[in-house]
């Protein structure tokens, strides 16, 4: 009778290390990954065999040992959760054979006060393994977006940091005047014209330590103006609903990458973050803070976009909903919900399902084009003007007294005395006209005041006329 028990002979030490065999069973392998910078902590079953203890290996010790599983014919499955390190890791993997996932960050271990490298990788080894059994709740895999989408959601973010970058400099030239003057620098004080007025207001020693931060800061706001540009023109031909702006339009899309990989509003809403958290047992339902599992830049842009959309679309279906309680209650909370039900309206407006004038939108009317400007005809016949002899003014009342005559500085005879009483004796162009050659003009008054015999005491008893 053959013995089918397996020996130390039958299997490899690899086998035997992990509780697998040279089965079919035993050809999957899964790995639970804690990146670094210089090495990755590994974590590996076999099959459904014990998980090993982690050890930490070069990312080019990594690669070759998937390489050479995958050409035996076996299968790879890893896992690691997303980090600053990007997806650089997961598309060599991909490209080496392997089927690689890349997870939202979690607490791995709730109960144990310890965490390290090497302990986190066997607690993802572990959810992986229960993962692929079919219990989908133990990771969340993430969408990795390709190159492009990568590339133009870099614009949005490095225009962040631009900004946060003039907003410190501007800081430090401030913070350094307080320290040495007791006086401080107003908002955008290291523009041209403002620097040329504050800078003979500082010290010395102050101008000279700021004028290089005032180069540094041109210079970051020379950058920053060069990525609004170019993030502007990805969405420069559409109509944009008024209030929201093209610049917003183009840094929300980049954070979201595709509208259509969305299949319910419940997706996009929980995309933003902006989901209440809850705390509830039987029949008491607790609502707390949202829960910011989401985009957080995504979610900075929405918020700042409600504020300009609560004005500019007075129509927005979601305003006229929240509109009683905007009155009456808290403004930043209900700018939160807005939010929220902004992003799926726009999952809505750009993946078709509905248009702008559904939402309530209003879209900016088109430009008309340009008309060339029509000659100008007179009409009206010229008539030469008669001049008055000795001195007086140009005077052609017959023809037109309120029109040609008067913005030639001249006055119809019966209009003159009005214009007097109108300027009440003050010496002006129009008070100057004079109407034939025998009337005299009265003497100018200083600061416009009348002669001393002219004036009257304002506190002296009108005399009764006998």
């Amino acid at each position: 009778m053959k013995n089918n028990t397996t020996t130390l002979h039958d299997c490899t030490l690899e086998s035997i290390r992990f509780g697998g065999c040279d089965n079919s069973e035993a050809m999957v392998w899964k790995l639970g990954l804690d990146v670094e910078l210089r090495a990755v902590a590994v974590a590996m079953q076999c099959g459904r065999g014990v998980i090993g203890p982690a050890a930490k290996w070069s990312r080019e010790q990594l690669l070759q040992w998937v390489k050479e599983k995958r050409a035996r014919g076996e299968a790879v499955h890893t896992v690691y959760e997303s980090c600053g390190f990007g997806y650089t890791l997961h598309e060599q993997l991909s490209a080496a054979g392997a089927n690689s996932l890349v997870s939202t960050p979690m607490r791995l271990n709730l109960e144990r006060k310890r965490k390290n490298d090497r302990i986190d990788a066997r607690e993802l080894c572990v959810r992986l393994s229960r993962y692929l059994d079919g219990q989908s709740h133990e990771l969340r895999p993430i969408r990795i977006p390709s190159r492009c989408e990568q590339q133009r959601r870099e614009l949005g973010r490095q225009r962040e940091f631009w900004k946060r970058e003039v907003r410190r400099l501007e800081n430090h030239g401030r913070a350094l005047r307080i320290e040495h003057e007791h006086e401080t620098l107003e908002a955008g004080w290291a523009g041209p014209r403002k620097w040329k007025r504050l800078a003979p207001q500082c010290s010395q020693f102050v101008r000279e330590q700021l004028t290089p931060v005032v180069a540094q800061i041109r210079s970051a706001k020379a950058q920053l103006d060069r990525l609004s540009e170019q993030i502007e023109s990805l969405v420069k031909k559409e109509q944009i609903p008024v209030g929201l702006g093209a610049l917003t339009v183009s840094l929300i899309e980049g954070e979201v990458c595709q509208w259509e990989r969305f299949a319910h509003r419940k997706a996009v809403g929980s995309y933003t973050g902006c989901c209440p958290s809850e705390h509830s047992s039987g029949p008491i339902q607790r609502f707390g803070a949202i829960d910011r599992h989401g985009n957080k830049h995504l979610r900075v842009l929405l918020v700042e976009a409600v504020w300009r959309l609560l004005r500019w679309q007075p129509h927005w279906h979601a305003r006229q909903k929240y509109l009683l309680k905007l009155r009456h209650g808290s403004k930043k909370k209900i700018a939160v919900a807005l939010a929220r039900q902004l992003a799926i309206d726009l999952w809505r407006w750009r993946t078709g399902r509905a248009s702008a004038q559904e939402l309530g939108w209003s879209l900016p009317t088109l430009p008309l084009p340009e008309q060339p400007k029509p000659a100008l005809v007179f009409t009206k016949p010229h008539q030469p003007r008669q001049s008055v002899p000795q001195g007086g003014t140009l005077l052609d009342a017959a023809a037109d007294p309120k029109g040609s005559s008067l913005r030639m500085g001249a006055f119809h005879p019966q209009a003159l005395p009005q214009v007097q009483a109108r300027h009440h004796g003050r010496r002006s162009p129009l008070t100057t006209a004079r109407i034939g050659a025998g009337d005299r003009e009265k003497p100018p008054h200083i600061n416009g005041k009348p002669p001393i015999a002219e004036q009257t005491d304002p506190w002296e008893k009108p005399q009764k006329q006998k």
